[in-house]
């Protein structure tokens, strides 16, 4: 009897594979495995959840539409964390709001047993309610799921967003709106406070990525529309090693000179902004100061509807669902 045999292997680096591996008829068909989509995600929910006793009104749908961008292990995990939270809340059923602290561990970090005095207390809901409030108010903006200063993870604090639905492509408005967003907490700290701190480091290290990002590889600033540089986003590890860069001295320069002037520029915008909004910003912060994590429903009693319900859709983007900003 004949046997055919098919060889498969999986790999992270094909740059550094010998090519005599890739000639036809060896390893000649490469498939890169992307993050699932929304039915995707529901399935593999349905596979790692299926020996769990779920309440009824656990719905794998609304789970996958509220997980966008997780991997199938991240959604592994989900399902693991959310049976141990519901074992330590001593529920017979693993409940929405396990599933719902699960997200929280897994995107925002564990909590910390980290006690802040009043000042530091202070700072972090000013940073997180500029965060928010600058979601909050711009149409194009990831519409804003909750807001909290109880530290999680290496954060003091955290503003989660949440598309709700999966990106692949995204606008330009889209992208400084985004970078607003990530301003939003330094302004608020400058704008409220008089002074600003090292707790919006990272987000100025994602603002600064992204942006050049815009500029480099979607010519989207003012290099015009040539590609400089290897996508970040690339599926294998090190392809931007083994592609090598492209800029010139000279065209660096250009980059972090525009670099500067948009995010100088967004930055302005968003201090204008948030100077005029400064009463509900002070009213979240309080509202943080007292509750410490703030969910949607109650956002919308303390700030009103958001911008982005009285708006149509405007486009999409490919960043994952949830922004965790320190």
């Amino acid at each position: 009897d004949r046997h055919e045999v098919i060889v498969m292997a999986a790999t992270n680096r094909p740059d550094v594979l010998d090519p005599a591996l890739l000639r036809p008829g060896r390893f000649d068909r490469q498939v890169a495995v992307g993050l699932p989509d929304r039915a995707g995600r529901e399935a593999i929910l349905r596979v790692h959840t299926q020996r769990l006793p779920l309440s009824p009104d656990v719905g794998l749908d609304m789970l996958a539409r509220s997980t966008t961008g997780f991997s199938g292990a991240d959604l592994a995990n989900l399902a693991n964390e959310a049976a141990l939270t519901a074992v330590r809340n001593a529920h017979s059923m693993v409940m929405p709001e396990d599933f719902g602290a699960a997200i929280d561990k897994i995107v925002l970090g564990g909590e910390r047993p980290l006690i802040l005095n009043d000042e530091d207390r202070r700072i972090v809901a000013y940073h997180e309610a500029g965060h928010a409030l600058v979601a909050w108010l711009m149409p194009s903006a990831d519409p804003v799921q909750k807001v909290t200063i109880i530290p999680r993870g290496r954060s003091l604090g955290a503003t989660q967003q949440l598309p709700g639905e999966d990106k692949y492509n995204y606008t330009r408005t889209y992208l400084l709106a985004r970078l607003s967003v990530m301003l939003g907490g330094r302004a608020a700290e400058e704008i409220a406070l008089g002074e600003v701190t090292t707790g919006a480091e990272q987000d100025l290290m994602q603002a600064s990525r992204l942006l050049r990002r815009m500029i480099t590889q979607w010519g989207m600033g003012d290099l015009g529309l040539a590609a400089f540089e290897a996508g970040e986003d690339d599926p294998y590890l090190g392809a931007d090693l083994s592609m090598g860069r492209s800029l010139s001295e000279a065209t660096s320069a250009r980059v972090e000179q525009n670099v500067e002037k948009v995010l100088g520029e967004r930055y302005d915008s968003v201090c204008e902004l948030l100077t005029t909004e400064k009463a509900r910003l002070e009213t979240l912060a309080d509202a943080l100061l007292r509750e410490e994590t703030i969910e949607h429903h109650h956002l919308v009693e303390i700030l009103g509807p958001p911008a982005h319900e009285h708006q149509p859709p405007e486009g999409t983007a490919p960043e994952r669902a949830m922004a965790r900003n320190s």
